[in-house]
């Protein structure tokens, strides 16, 4: 076994590997760079090393900077967790070059399941069901419009290198072809530096279906079980579990012996999962996706249900042990059920956001397995995927463990940053879900249904306290500076008129007494004791004299950005309030939801486009935002491409289309 091992990853992931190098005596090595510097994985780690700058090209997808690393700090192998580069074939030719392990399959194993088109011929030839379609490299534009007419429509349009859902469009009409076409070849050479696409017939109802494989170097492959992965948006996974509800114990002897199949096909070697789709209306028929060639983000519940901790079957692996158990060994205990806790707001059409973590509280419970990388003070920025943590549930069956994983979002506090805590929660809820009558559109269509809560009397009495405390903590001591409501007669009280923009959510709240002893009314409603509000709202924290104040409830978290006038508040923005303001016109700047770069620009400077014609994308985190003209005019642009934008910065100007259609000499 090793005695050093560099995790070449960050967040969530690094943590979990540094727990079993821990749990093994193995001293772990990790990589950061100038933006993870204060981050959890460094503080854990028995050593970190500086391997550049924020950008991934950097740092963390700079393949000689982290096998120097890897060489400088005494390592014998590196594990490369997923995503960057933990399936680049060039990265384990460095380590091998290096005379450091890849925890990892060889070569062969990567360059073929890499490449989608590659990894369906192979298992095709050893009898593996794949889906109707056409995969060949070098595929023209014209040979896939051709190839969708002749498949039928819905399409699906994958790049051949990647995966993660990363430059994978659905067509559902010929004319959308073009665009999308296009947009796929932009994202999966931006995200995999091969813009290689294939297209195969879109399964009505998918359901998505993996099954995790070990494969050891002395001729052992065994299939832990599958994971249902088919709560997706945006073609990524959000919620997992296993084993799946569709899959009885005949397929599931079936599936997971074509998933061995495809391991041996190409030599495997460590821990892999091979992808299927299954037609919700035909449960019996699957159809092979992809292999991907490292561990899984939703690894978790396969080791709640096996009992099997796959790191570590990982490093045993690699440094060349047989498995000790064999497929007949194997057995799911029970249920298991993963939550992923994104930086993103799901009401904005899941657009990633940040911030800095102010207050943390993770769930604790029995059964409960919380996989983070979240600390106070951590900066979320957009050069990294939003994924924050993991929360699993265990429990001796599904019913039991989707309660359990309820209840654990309740308890999960994040502030300071947006994330999807409360979407998850009701997502959960959703009686599909509960029923496990799932496939991988459910979410873009209950969606829209959610009923997201808004800011209740109590948070709003709470942020009305907070700033109360806040303005008496920081006057001088003396009647007529302290927020005490001292007169002639009973005390009067400090008044803060709440309003909601967006939402529907307005109040006056009164607050009496100093910081040791509150009472609060929200409206006419009853004097409350201010300390059993305080209590009922478990997170609070407030930023600046005139700043935002994040409350925790039941309801989720809500930031309250405040704006003083005189002796009373107005809530200007509720950041978790559902929707956007239909009031007054459209705003005529294009403004960018988020920070990230101008990836494309779709009009000239001055053209006259419609309402709703894109005029730029911007990408963050991973993903592509079409930004979309607000009316009908004449486009100023003020970015350029490849530019960085900041969030809420202005990348165009749309002159209505009344007043540019008007020549310069005739306006006023």
């Amino acid at each position: 076994m090793f005695d050093t091992v560099l995790i070449a990853n960050r967040g969530e992931i690094a943590c979990r590997i540094i727990a079993t190098l821990r749990t093994l005596g193995i001293r772990s090595v990790a990589v950061y760079s100038d933006a993870d510097a204060a981050a959890r994985h460094v503080s854990l780690a028995d050593v970190a090393v500086r391997i550049g700058r924020a950008s991934a090209a950097d740092s963390y997808l700079n393949i000689d900077r982290i096998v120097r690393a890897a060489v400088e700090s005494g390592a014998q192998a590196i594990h490369p967790g997923y995503g960057f580069l933990a399936e680049n074939a060039q990265f384990a030719a460095a380590c091998a070059a290096a005379g450091i392990v890849f925890i990892g399959p060889g070569i062969d194993a990567l360059e073929i399941m890499g490449d989608k088109i590659r990894a369906k011929t192979q298992v095709t030839a050893r009898g593996v069901p794949v889906v109707p379609g056409i995969a060949r490299a070098g595929l023209t534009d014209s040979e896939l419009k051709q190839a969708a007419l002749e498949i039928g429509f819905p399409a699906l349009i994958k790049p051949s290198a990647g995966g993660g859902g990363k430059g994978m469009h659905v067509v559902w009409a010929p004319e959308e072809l073009e665009d999308a076409l296009a947009a796929a070849r932009r994202e999966a050479q931006s995200s995999f530096g091969d813009d290689t696409l294939f297209i195969e017939r879109f399964l009505a109802r998918p359901r998505h279906i993996e099954v995790q494989v070990l494969a050891d170097g002395h001729g052992n492959v065994v299939h832990l079980g599958e994971r249902e992965c088919s709560l997706q948006r945006r073609h990524q996974k959000v919620i997992e579990e296993a084993p799946s509800p569709l899959i009885d114990e005949t397929t599931r002897e079936r599936i997971g012996e074509a998933a061995c199949e495809s391991a041996r096909s190409v030599g495997y070697l460590g821990a892999g999962t091979v992808e299927f789709i299954v037609s919700a209306d035909a449960p019996d028929e699957f159809f092979f996706i992809e292999m991907n060639t490292r561990l899984q983000v939703e690894h978790p519940v396969t080791e709640l249900v096996t009992g099997i901790d796959l790191v570590e079957w990982q490093l045993r692996i690699a440094a060349g042990e047989p498995l000790d158990f064999a497929q007949r060994d194997v057995e799911l205990t029970g249920h298991a059920v993963e939550a992923r806790v994104y930086a993103e707001d799901p009401a904005r059409g899941f657009l990633p956001t940040g911030g800095t973590v102010l207050e943390l509280q993770e769930p604790t419970a029995a059964g409960i397995r919380v996989d983070s990388a979240l600390v106070p003070g951590l900066v979320v920025s957009s050069d990294y995927d939003p994924m924050l943590a993991k929360v699993i549930a265990w429990a001796p069956d599904r019913a039991s463990a989707l309660q359990r994983l309820r209840a654990a979002l309740r308890d999960t506090v994040v502030l300071g940053v947006g994330t999807n805590v409360e979407f998850l929660g009701l997502l959960l809820s959703a009686p599909a879900v509960e029923s496990g009558d799932l496939d991988t559109e459910l979410i873009g269509r209950i969606l829209p249904d959610m009923a997201f809560a808004e800011p209740g009397p109590d948070v709003l009495a709470t942020a009305a306290m907070i700033r109360h405390a806040d303005g008496w903590r920081a006057s001088e001591t003396g009647l007529w500076t302290t927020p005490n409501g001292w007169r002639m007669g009973a005390a009067a009280p400090s008044v803060y008129r709440m309003r909601s923009v967006p939402g529907e959510v307005s109040a006056t709240v009164r607050v009496w007494g100093s910081p040791s002893h509150l009472r609060v009314r929200v409206d006419d409603g009853d004097l409350r004791d201010g300390s059993v509000v305080l209590r009922g709202c478990r997170a609070r924290v407030t930023i600046g004299e005139a700043s935002a104040t994040w409350v925790f409830a039941e309801s989720g978290a809500d930031e309250l950005c405040l704006s003083s006038q005189g002796v009373s508040w107005t809530l200007l923005e509720t950041r978790g309030a559902r929707g956007e303001s239909n009031d007054g016109d459209a705003d005529p700047e294009l403004r960018s939801p988020l920070p990230g770069a101008v990836v494309a620009i779709s009009v000239a400077d001055g053209q006259v486009v419609d309402a709703g014609a894109p005029i730029a994308i911007v990408e963050a985190m991973k993903m592509e935002h079409v930004l979309r003209a607000p009316v009908a005019g004449s486009v100023s642009l003020r970015v350029a491409l490849g530019s960085q934008v900041a969030g809420d910065q202005i990348v165009a100007t749309i002159v209505p289309v009344e007043e540019a259609r008007v020549l310069p000499e005739e306006r006023p």
